[in-house]
């Protein structure tokens, strides 16, 4: 029993390590597109996501104006599952040249509960970067 109990949890700790080294591993990889940010900033979105050839977006979530609600000047694409928790969740924050109208978006988030599927890659692709923040 005392051995079950120790094998259990060497392949526990595993686990967690190899976890937390493929979190550390994806964040310094994201990092590396605020670091170079300058190559995405005024162009579309597309063109940062197609440079992301390693991982993509799992979720989307929007940022609202703080003075007007119906608009959407940032989004937070983050590099984890629902089921993660999002306290420390690998995020990409994305704010865009132009708002998105409040609307537009919450269509997309009803539709596919605020998961990054093909359709919002098609919708944010051609929306213009104005500048990206990378933080856990």
């Amino acid at each position: 029993m005392k051995n079950i109990f120790k094998l259990f949890s060497i392949l526990l700790l595993l686990v967690l390590s190899c976890k937390t080294y493929a979190q550390l591993d994806t964040l310094s990889y994201i990092k590396q597109f605020e670091i170079n940010k300058s190559q995405y900033i005024n162009k579309p979105f597309s063109y940062l996501l197609g440079q992301m050839t390693q991982i993509q977006p799992k979720t989307v979530w929007d940022t609202a104006a703080p003075k007007t609600k119906s608009i959407v000047k940032a989004s937070r694409f983050k590099f984890c599952g629902m089921d993660y928790s999002f306290k420390n969740a690998i995020t990409l924050h994305v704010i865009w040249e132009t708002p998105i109208p409040r609307s537009d978006v919450k269509y997309y988030e009803d539709k596919n509960h605020f998961y990054f599927t093909n359709e919002e890659k098609a919708f944010y692709g051609n929306k213009i970067v104005k500048d990206i923040m990378v933080y856990k």
